[in-house]
C-alpha cells in the first residue's frame, strides 16, 4: 500500500523544510511513503528547498491559482503516481505530522474513505476568541448542510482513500475544505474525524485577509454547495417561505374585504400576488435544479469510472 503526502505551497521557502522534516518515514500497514508538493506560483525558493530535501514529485503552476485548484492538481498527480492513500497537510507545519498515522489508520483498517483531523480549536492560543466562535459556527453549518458529524470542517489536515480521491469534484476556487465535506456527506461516503494536535504558529494565515472576508467566502461556499447537492430542498424551503408570506398577506386582504374596507387595501392584494408568484416560481426552479443535479450525479459517476480506468492503466504499466 502506497501513501503520498501532498503539501500545497505558495512562497513557503522559510517553513517548508521544517514541515518536511517532521513527516513520517514509516507507518505500520504502509509499504511505501512518498512526498509531493504543489508549487502554486511561488516566487521564492520553495521548489529548490523541496528538491534539495528530496521530495518525490513537484506539481508546478506558473502563477498562483488558489488553494482549491492546487489541491485538486495534487490529488490528480498522487493518483497518477499510484497512491492508495493521500494525505494533505500544510507547508507552515501547522499540524503535528506524528498524527498522520492517526489519519490513515481508519483507511488502512477499511473503516473510512475520508478522515479529517479535528484541531483543538478552543485550546489553540493563536486563534482569537472571535475566530474560535466562527470556526465552531462554520463547522456546525457544514454539518447541517452535509448531514455529517465532522466537528472541524475547515481543517486541511485530512486523508483520502484512492476511491474517495477519484470521486472528488470542487467547483469553488477559494477552498476545497467545506465543499468536499458537503459533497461527501450528501453522496453517503464513509467519512470520519480523529483528534489531532497542532504546532505553534510559524506565520500568519494567507488564506484570507480579514475575518469578514473569511466569513463571507465561507458562507457563500456552504450555500453554493447546499444548492448544488440539495437543490430541491433549498429552493423548496425558500419558495415555501415566500409563498407563505403571500398567503398571509392575502388572508389579511380577505379579512379587510369581508369587513367592507377592502378597497383601501388593494396594494396588499398586489403584494400578496407578487410574493405567491415568486414563491411558486422558486419552487419550480427547485424542481428544475433537482433534475440538473440528477444529471450531474450521472456525469460524476461516468467521470469516476473514466478516472478509474485511466489510473488503473497507469499502474499496470
Amino acid at each position: 500500500m502506497k501513501l503520498i503526502i501532498q503539501i500545497p505551497c505558495y512562497n513557503e521557502a522559510e517553513t517548508l523544510e521544517i514541515a518536511l522534516n517532521a513527516l513520517p518515514k514509516h507507518i505500520d500497514g504502509i509499504d511505501e511513503i512518498e512526498y509531493l508538493i504543489i508549487n502554486d506560483g511561488s516566487q521564492d525558493e520553495t521548489v529548490k528547498v523541496a528538491k534539495e530535501w528530496g521530495v518525490n514529485y513537484v506539481v508546478n503552476f506558473r502563477c498562483n491559482k488558489g488553494l482549491a485548484r492546487g489541491f485538486l492538481a495534487g490529488i490528480d498527480a498522487c493518483l497518477k503516481n499510484g497512491a492508495d492513500i493521500i494525505v494533505n497537510t500544510d507547508a507552515d507545519n501547522q499540524y503535528n505530522a506524528d498524527d498522520i498515522e492517526k489519519l490513515v489508520r481508519p483507511i488502512i483498517d477499511e473503516k473510512a474513505d475520508i478522515v479529517i483531523g479535528e484541531r483543538p480549536i478552543d485550546a489553540t492560543e493563536h486563534f482569537s476568541p472571535l475566530k474560535k466562535k466562527l470556526q465552531h459556527l462554520g463547522s456546525w453549518t457544514v454539518r447541517v448542510a452535509s448531514a455529517s458529524d465532522i466537528p472541524d470542517a475547515p481543517s486541511g489536515f485530512r486523508a483520502y482513500s484512492k476511491d474517495a480521491a477519484m470521486r472528488l469534484n470542487v467547483v469553488n476556487e477559494y477552498t476545497y475544505t467545506l465543499e468536499t465535506i458537503v459533497q461527501a456527506g450528501r453522496n453517503r461516503m464513509a467519512m470520519t474525524s480523529v483528534p489531532i494536535r497542532t504546532n505553534p504558529e510559524l506565520r500568519k494565515s494567507r488564506l484570507f485577509s480579514s475575518m469578514f472576508g473569511y466569513v463571507k467566502r465561507s458562507m457563500v461556499t456552504i450555500i453554493r454547495s447546499f444548492m448544488m447537492y440539495q437543490p430541491l430542498k433549498f429552493f423548496g424551503i425558500l419558495g415555501s417561505i415566500l409563498f407563505g408570506i403571500g398567503i398571509i398577506i392575502g388572508i389579511r386582504f380577505i379579512v379587510y374585504f369581508a369587513m367592507g374596507t377592502g378597497s383601501g387595501h388593494i396594494q396588499s392584494l398586489i403584494l400578496a400576488s407578487t410574493f405567491a408568484l415568486i414563491g411558486f416560481q422558486t419552487i419550480i426552479i427547485g424542481l428544475q435544479a433537482d433534475n440538473i443535479s440528477a444529471n450531474r450525479k450521472i456525469l460524476e459517476d461516468i467521470q469516476y469510472h473514466v478516472k478509474r480506468m485511466e489510473y488503473d492503466k497507469k499502474e499496470d504499466k
